[in-house]
């Protein structure tokens, strides 16, 4: 199995360097297929929400929709899937999106509850304000 690294995401989804773009998506289309899929791990995840906010500007609902549609295509893998839709649905209701995945992550490992100094983060269920 391959890994993906969040600038290949990037470059595939914004599309703002042409040759890298290109590379990006020849390779996802060419190595990446549902009988060989690539891995996306969590912290990749969570880097490109971080990126496509704060960098490229995205809205909240249009990462959202990228979101989806990565956690839908059978040519990736996501590490940590369920709790990565869990964190999406979490992340359209106003959550931080590496937040609610940190917490669903910690919540599957066991966890009964994930201690913080994020006061926002604290008001989810799964966190404590420490």
């Amino acid at each position: 199995m391959k890994a993906v690294d969040t600038n290949v995401l990037v470059r595939y989804l914004v599309g703002d360097d042409p040759i890298q773009s290109r590379r990006a998506a020849h390779f996802l289309t060419r190595d990446c297929s549902a009988t060989d899929p690539c891995m996306v791990n969590r912290i990749v995840l969570c880097e490109l929400v971080w990126v496509l906010e704060r960098a490229y500007g995205y809205s909240r609902e249009r990462i959202a929709e990228v979101l989806e549609a990565l956690l839908q295509v059978r040519q990736l893998v996501i590490e940590d899937h369920d709790e990565a839709s869990i964190a999406l649905r979490e992340f359209r209701d106003g959550a931080g999106f590496a937040d609610s995945f940190i917490g669903q992550t910690n919540r599957r490992s066991g966890c009964e509850y994930t201690v913080t100094f994020d006061r926002e983060a604290s008001r989810r269920s799964g966190f404590r304000l420490l």
